[in-house]
């Protein structure tokens, strides 16, 4: 593949640190003619070629602006590090992003991209700080990176490419599923907002038992709790489940569970703190705190209709929650929110149908991870020199 060199990132290009135009000017905000680009556009799992912003400027602020060219590499250097994406179009960002534009003679902006991206750790570790982690300039352009000839950085970021195209494919098949179920509920139910179909509407309190979890010992986190044989889940676990917690990260000891409750598996989890009315289904007995709360189905409920149900009233129970150190919804409020219930029978079909669509969205799962696991051994082997 010809010699590889290291180099400085200040050497393959010219780095750019974004800025806010003035807010207090109005007019630098009164139109979208230029893309502002700001950490929340970009995604931290992934390398996206990206034309469009949350937020934009207009050409007013042109001037105000440090503009940023076509096909250079934008890296976020304060709060989450190493965020990177390629920009398709004339753009701008602010200060929390450097912007790298390559020299097209020594660098392709693709391989760029990748190539800071295989440094991640390395400019996690220099941003270590206490309060909020952040990469200067200076700190930026002095990171080195390996640079091959430019044509086996084309070859390079083709290979790459295509492996990260794949992986996108199949992400985008996943989200799919679950346009698919929503789509399905509201086939069989209409909008639970407005109840089109008219079904009887109930408190949730009266479909089951709904009851907080337990968490009586102060501090929550003492040792003598923890690390014993029955599964404790947290409010974060709930929240970032899809559907089904299958897996936990702490266990309390018998001390532990004495202080606390055993919920069943099947239960329907909701967080009631921080993250308001996510919820999701246990896959194995387990505890949790008092910012959770449980809820088992009676003879006019099915946990996977209670579920999706919640994914259309989530936002409205958030707003309605009272704002303090952090967000919550007490259990009251919860027991009196209205739940349309259509007829058992109904709800256990759509239930059926979930449960099939879940075990192929399991299977794309298991293939994503796959391709994720050859994606990374492509990019090692890649940049150890072993595709030619």
């Amino acid at each position: 593949m010809g010699k590889w060199e290291m180099v400085r990132l200040g050497d393959v290009g010219k780095i750019i640190t974004g800025n806010t135009p003035k807010t207090s000017d109005t007019q630098n905000y009164s139109s979208n003619d230029l893309s502002f680009f700001k950490p929340s556009d970009i995604s931290e799992n992934n390398i996206q070629s990206l034309s469009i912003s949350e937020n934009f400027v207009s050409n007013h602020a042109r001037s105000q602006c440090r503009l940023i060219p076509p096909n250079s590499v934008l890296v976020t250097c304060i709060g989450i590090i190493g965020k990177i994406c390629i920009t398709a179009c004339e753009s701008t960002c602010n200060q929390q992003i450097n912007a790298v534009i390559p020299d097209k003679r020594i660098c392709d902006p693709r391989f760029l991209a990748y190539a800071i991206f295989r440094v991640k750790p390395e400019m996690n570790h220099i941003a270590n700080s206490a309060v909020v982690p952040i990469i200067n300039k200076s700190q930026f352009s002095d990171i080195r990176i390996s640079l091959p000839p430019l044509q086996a950085q084309q070859k390079i970021a083709d290979i790459l490419d295509r492996a990260n195209a794949l992986i996108e494919k199949r992400k985008e098949q996943i989200a799919k599923l679950d346009l698919l179920v929503k789509s399905q509920f509201i086939e069989m139910f209409g909008d639970p907002v407005t109840n089109p179909k008219g079904w009887e509407v109930r408190p949730l309190g009266e479909l089951g038992e709904l009851n907080r979890g337990v968490s009586k010992h102060r501090p929550r986190n003492d040792p003598k709790l923890l690390n014993g044989e029955y599964p404790l889940i947290q409010t974060g676990e709930v929240a970032s489940a899809n559907l089904y917690l299958t897996s936990h990260t702490a266990t309390y000891s018998e001390i532990g569970l004495k202080q606390s409750k055993m919920w069943p598996k099947n239960t329907l989890c909701i967080t009631i703190a921080a993250n308001i009315a996510k919820t999701a289904i246990l896959g194995f007995d387990a505890c949790f705190p008092d910012s959770i709360v449980g809820f088992i189905s009676g003879e006019h409920s099915n946990q996977l209709f209670i579920h999706h149900w919640f994914s259309f009233f989530q936002e409205m129970l958030e707003e309605q929650a009272p704002q303090s150190a952090q967000k919550n919804i007490n259990l009251q409020i919860l027991r009196e929110v209205e739940v349309i219930v259509p007829p058992i029978n109904l709800q256990d079909c759509f239930a059926d149908f979930v449960n099939e669509t879940e075990i192929s969205k399991i299977k794309m799962q298991q293939g994503l991870a796959q391709l994720e696991m050859l994606y990374k051994s492509l990019m090692q082997k890649c940049f150890d020199g072993g595709i030619s």
